[in-house]
């Protein structure tokens, strides 16, 4: 975990409020705050992931998308423990002026995740090109997430709020309002989808051993079809996928059940993005990419993981080419294929179908197939070229023979 600082304010009616800005690992990407008090208690704490999609007109009347992540610099100016008047706030600044709050509200034996509130700026031409009105748009969303108190909130499932023109999505979510005592609460309120999730190993808020390699699942993983919509289908992939997952020198191979795993994306003129999301995967991201504008391929994969015991790994390769094909066509393997994001992990694929890009109708164009289904073809082409080469010097031989016999005839 990387210390960024720490920040003094004023906060309304409590004077000095000592600010503990913590953000997660590096690869991981994760939020995390403990605010405290002036006495230098623990009176809220958080650690979440989340990514936002906002729609806006342009000038020429058509519509934008723009994606805004957890993934750049974060403030966290006008976050408070809250006083006597006013409950407890988590507000975040992040790149391109936009910025995130949301508060909390108390009952007798219950605390709210209250309302949460997002704001950008389209006068920003960097992150808004072309936007037909300019200027700060806020949108207000009431939530109402009641939790016991002295419970934390625990949802590692992904959750998305749609509301004018923005899309929210929140995963890998821990928090807890109105911390007693000082102390997080190890008692965990969950979110309905993971209630009906597998169980996992409960969490640890403090450094956790190095967690036991899961037992390698037998088989080949289902197949999934997955989807991302904007204004009609955009994005189509039909995949079995297994994670291979390399701590401590032992191996946990991870299939993926597409019966309980949530998908969604986005999708954009040079790129597209699939996430995948289960109680055990916080997100799993395939990023494609345009390239000499007439061809598509995988350029990125993000993934973090939950392996039990409070224990996340997180890998990222932005610098990938697997899954190449030309623009308007889909491409497909049947065959087994690894795509190697680090050599920590890997994932590989069965029964794989993608198009990113142009599709029409949500239905996939014809396919360019992978180099490993055109080795099928190798064997019987390298066997009809050996007896076509038999064939050709069995001919050879006749006429030369042939050739031969005559020569003899015209020697009487």
């Amino acid at each position: 975990m990387v210390n960024r600082g720490l920040r003094l304010f004023r906060a309304p009616g409590s004077g000095l409020v000592l600010l503990c800005v913590l953000l997660g690992a590096v690869r991981s990407y994760a939020l995390e705050l403990n605010l405290r008090d002036s006495e230098n208690a623990t009176c809220l704490y958080a650690k979440w992931q989340m990514n936002f999609q906002i729609q806006y007109e342009t000038t020429s009347k058509n519509y934008k998308n723009v994606t805004v992540s957890d993934r750049g610099t974060a403030t966290y100016k006008g976050s408070t423990c809250g006083d006597g008047k006013t409950g407890p706030r988590i507000a975040v600044q992040l790149d391109s002026g936009f910025s995130w709050t949301v508060n909390f509200t108390k009952a007798m034996t219950t605390y709210s995740i209250d309302s949460i509130s997002v704001s950008y700026n389209t006068s920003n031409t960097a992150a808004f090109p072309e936007a037909k009105d300019k200027g700060v748009i806020t949108v207000y969303d009431t939530v109402k997430i009641g939790i016991p108190m002295n419970n934390i909130f625990r949802c590692n499932s992904l959750s998305t709020l749609e509301s004018s023109d923005v899309v929210h999505q929140y995963w890998g979510i821990l928090v807890q309002a109105f911390v007693q005592n000082g102390t997080v609460s190890t008692k965990e309120f969950l979110c309905e989808k993971d209630k009906t999730a597998t169980t996992l190993a409960p969490i640890i808020h403090t450094t956790a051993p190095a967690p036991t390699a899961a037992p390698t699942p037998k088989g080949k993983p289902e197949v999934g079809a997955y989807y991302v919509r904007e204004n009609g289908t955009c994005l189509l992939a039909n995949m079995g996928l297994q994670l291979n997952v390399t701590q401590d020198k032992a191996v946990s191979v991870i299939n993926i059940n597409p019966n309980t795993t949530d998908f969604t994306g986005s999708c954009h003129p040079q790129t597209a993005l699939l996430r995948l999301n289960s109680s055990n995967i916080n997100y799993l991201d395939f990023v494609f990419a345009v390239k000499n504008g007439n061809r598509f391929y995988l350029k990125e994969v993000n993934v973090s993981l939950n392996m039990g015991n409070g224990s996340v790994l997180s890998f990222a390769n932005s610098n990938l080419s697997y899954w190449d094909a030309p623009l308007g066509s889909s491409y497909m393997c049947n065959k087994e294929q690894t795509v190697t994001v680090s050599g920590a992990f890997q994932i590989n694929t069965f029964d794989l179908r993608v198009q990113p890009f142009n599709v029409m109708e949500g239905k996939y164009s014809t396919a360019q197939d992978c180099s490993a289904d055109d080795d099928n073809f190798l064997v019987p082409i390298a066997v009809g070229a050996a007896l076509a080469g038999v064939l050709i010097l069995v001919l050879l031989a006749y006429f030369i023979g042939l050739k031969r016999h005559h020569a003899g005839y015209e020697q009487f």
